[in-house]
């Protein structure tokens, strides 16, 4: 397992992305968790978004929100640099 976790909610709109395979590819560091449900409802009916190690990441598309994880894990990444 990563020592970054991004989790997901299956029902939100990050699951139109293959987000497991693009980060775990992109950074060997990291796993992806899908989850049945995270417990936001409201921000998961409302806008795309995944946890980083504990720490809620949105953004108003899949696109963006991918971009905003990428730079979290990569925040996660350099306090092991």
């Amino acid at each position: 397992m990563g020592i970054v976790i991004v989790e997901v909610c299956n029902g939100n709109a990050m699951m139109t992305l293959d987000i497991e395979t693009i980060l775990e590819e992109e950074f060997p560091e990291v796993a992806v968790l899908i989850h049945d449900c995270l417990s936001f409802c409201g921000l998961c009916r409302v806008r795309p978004y995944a946890i980083v190690n504990n720490k809620r990441v949105f953004a108003d598309t899949p696109e963006q929100c991918l971009d905003k994880i990428r730079q979290e894990i990569k925040k996660e990444l350099a306090q092991y640099e």
